[in-house]
């Protein structure tokens, strides 16, 4: 038996945007899509969501009113070829709330935790697809279970629509941009 005829067909073809609006928040979990290509994101760890928790909400309060951050839903990076993210947090305009889907230019952040299988994806092609789309901050988060996370900071240097490294914390995030925040990772037990 040959490996298209045990894959579902979904997988073969190219989503367009109209598509994807018209599935169900079911059949959106769990995938990104890239370049119209359905993309079955890896499982994550409960330590991975937690994580992701405690940043979204920490940086929710420090957002005040004209920001929000969130995790767990879609950025419409690019309608044709499609191209669907789901970061593991979302710093947004508060007011875009209702809107639909999140643009780029509803974003101030886009905050990423690499796990086993996203490495490369990650570290290298959403930095450069973030950046492309003109996202003005990107955190990468490198983690292990029992160790104290890593937290890389990229600027947006719109002149060449790529990131320049920023800060780099351990286990406690004291950052000035995109705006204060403070945050202890050091204890996620």
């Amino acid at each position: 038996m040959s490996a298209g005829m045990i894959t579902p067909a979904w997988m073969h073809e190219l989503v367009t945007a109209e598509q994807y609006e018209s599935w169900s928040p079911e059949q959106c979990a769990g995938i990104e899509v890239v370049d119209g290509i359905v993309v079955v994101s890896p499982s994550v760890s409960k330590w991975h969501n937690r994580l992701a928790r405690i940043l979204a909400n920490a940086l929710d309060a420090a957002g005040g009113a004209e920001w929000n951050a969130d995790t767990d839903f879609d950025v419409r990076l690019q309608d044709v070829p499609l191209i669907n993210r789901r970061p593991d947090v979302v710093v947004y305009r508060a007011d875009t709330i209702d809107v639909t889907p999140t643009r780029p230019a509803h974003v101030l952040l886009l905050v990423e935790v690499v796990s086993p299988g996203s490495e490369t994806t990650d570290r290298v092609v959403k930095l450069q697809q973030y950046a492309r789309a003109g996202v003005p901050f990107y955190w990468r988060i490198e983690q292990s279970a029992g160790t104290v996370p890593l937290v890389y900071t990229y600027l947006l240097d719109q002149a060449s629509d790529t990131y320049r490294e920023g800060e780099v914390f351990t286990g406690v995030v004291k950052a000035a941009v995109p705006f204060a925040v403070d945050i202890d990772l050091t204890n996620l037990g």
